[in-house]
């Protein structure tokens, strides 16, 4: 280039190969035919694996980090977590000590007065245990499945309980699975006896229900002989459900003097959800042998003169 001129032009020496625009246009044509090609024909797939098999050590090693602080986190959290299942055990084998020693007294006393009165012995029923599986989709129902069906040897109208009074009972029975009608279903009743008193009533099943009850005792004089506490337990009077069971808790009370009924309400004491171990017990009579709903309601006869409460 000569001197004072404002020429920019490489010398002659140094051009050499194709021009700029050339090179522009030769490797955007050859980036574009990659593309296609491996987006048709999948060629750098294997450079992509060689890439990523040699890339894999230096990622490991950068995850590392992050691995060790998540195990380290997720220790202190199972650690704590142990440590408020211990105490919560602890409290729980209390309770349950004081429980025994109260139920050990109660069976005691209970053999005594039994021996007294000349009652049989309870009998002993049999029992199978189960686990829910899930809740039966039906939102106007309370139901459950467990994992037990007429392949184990449970029958309809099988009582169902849980580790603290009556769950429900068995309304439809599969091979393998059954179906559970929990007690607060508005199509469940069950006949109970006030530990307390000694009265017999019928407790309907209501989910709605308020004052955290979910059974509630109907046609019950206000006269009646029921407090809030009161614990109830099955009467054993309907061949399904042994007698003793615990069912419920009497939570509120209402008397009013314009209707001759009160209004009682109850708390389950079982599990109504997320129950997950259950016992199936056996009816205590047969299916087969129970009366009929026509038997039931059909009116017995009159009593002869001379049986009428021993009277002549």
């Amino acid at each position: 280039m000569p001197l004072g001129t404002l020429e920019r032009r490489a010398p002659s020496f140094f051009r050499q190969g194709p021009s700029a625009l050339s090179q522009l246009v030769l490797y955007g044509a050859l980036a574009l035919f990659l593309m296609v090609a491996d987006a048709r024909f999948h060629v750098t797939e294997p450079l992509r694996q060689v890439v990523a098999t040699a890339l894999y050590p230096l990622q490991w090693l950068m995850l590392q980090p992050v691995e060790f602080a998540g195990r380290g986190a997720g220790y202190f959290q199972s650690l704590d977590d142990a440590q408020e299942a211990l105490r919560e055990t602890h409290r729980e084998m209390t309770q349950m000590a004081v429980r025994a020693g109260e139920t050990e007294q109660l069976q005691h006393e209970n053999a005594r007065l039994r021996e007294l009165l000349a009652l049989r012995q309870r009998i002993d029923t049999p029992a199978i245990a189960a686990e829910v599986l899930y809740d039966t989709p039906d939102p106007y129902a309370r139901k459950v499945t467990i994992d037990r069906g007429q392949l184990a040897g449970v029958q309809p109208g099988s009582p169902v309980v849980d580790a603290r009074g009556v769950l429900g009972q068995v309304t439809r029975v599969f091979a393998a699975v059954s179906e559970v009608t929990l007690l607060v279903d508005r199509d469940q009743s069950i006949p109970v006896l006030n530990a307390r008193s000694g009265a017999r009533s019928i407790a309907f099943g209501d989910p709605t229900l308020s004052h955290d009850g979910g059974l509630e005792l109907r046609f019950t004089p206000g006269s009646a002989d029921v407090q809030e506490g009161d614990l109830l337990t099955t009467s054993g009077v309907d061949g399904v459900y042994p007698p003793g069971l615990q069912v419920a808790r009497v939570v509120h009370l209402e008397r009013r003097a314009d209707t001759t009924f009160a209004r009682i309400y109850c708390a389950p004491l079982a599990q109504m959800q997320g129950a997950q171990q259950v016992m199936v017990l056996q009816p205590v009579q047969p299916e087969a042998a129970r009366p009929s709903a026509s038997q039931r309601s059909a009116p017995t006869a009159a009593p002869a003169r001379g049986e009428r409460g021993g009277r002549p």
